[in-house]
């Protein structure tokens, strides 16, 4: 039977949302392994909006979901409504949103707030052993919410350190490389937090996903 994964996204774009190649070259890899997903995003602004050619702020506002849903082609899901009995297991892409709009990690690393809705869809599927994945930046988000797990965000020094005091563990990787928690089902890939292509993004979240499935009871 196919299994059911949840994927949660923040937003639409590198920096100020969801990282678009990885988001998408993730529904690649559930589709390709026969799953079935379901994209989520909370209902809520952004921290801010980001002109991806400049990089300079703009003054305006957007909804989370409703940027979100840009990249699931308007097949969108209030996390607020997220069950943890519906999903076999649950990943999230990265992207500077899900350390500004999921949490506050880009802001105040180890001292980071996560979003309430996230926070819960994650917990809720810990406690029922479902196995949870991450790429990029995302891994802060399961350190900041479980603290003692081992994670991946490649090789940058001071994302690990600010990872490593929320009590979780990290483990240095390259291009492709995944890390798995056995003991808590959770597993991770650096993606564009290493200077790479979109090739490499296409292996490692195939990588992930694959990992993240052989975890499914």
């Amino acid at each position: 039977m196919s299994k059911n994964i949840a994927v949660i996204l923040s937003g639409c774009g590198v920096f100020d949302g969801a990282e678009i190649h990885e988001s998408v070259c993730t529904f690649l890899a559930l589709d390709k392994a026969g799953a079935n997903y379901s994209v989520f995003a909370p209902d809520m602004d952004q921290h801010h909006v980001i002109n991806h050619i400049t990089g300079e702020e703009m003054d305006e506002t957007r909804n989370v979901m409703v940027e979100a849903a840009r990249i699931s082609r308007g097949a969108i899901n209030d996390l607020a409504d997220f069950d943890a009995d519906d999903f076999d297991a649950v990943i999230l892409p990265g992207g500077f949103g899900a350390a500004k709009n999921l949490s506050s990690f880009a802001f105040d690393g180890a001292e980071a707030s996560v979003n309430d809705d996230v926070k819960a869809a994650l917990q809720a599927m810990k406690r029922e052993g479902k196995p949870i994945g991450a790429l990029c930046i995302s891994p802060a988000i399961l350190a900041s919410v479980f603290g003692d797990v081992l994670v991946t965000v490649g090789a940058d020094e001071a994302t690990i350190g600010e990872i490593e005091a929320c009590g979780a563990r990290h483990q240095v990787t390259g291009n492709d490389e995944i890390v798995i928690d056995a003991a808590n089902k959770i597993v991770t890939s650096p993606c564009y937090m290493l200077d790479t292509s979109v090739k490499h993004i296409a292996i490692g979240a195939e990588n992930t996903v694959n990992a993240l499935l052989d975890l499914c009871a």
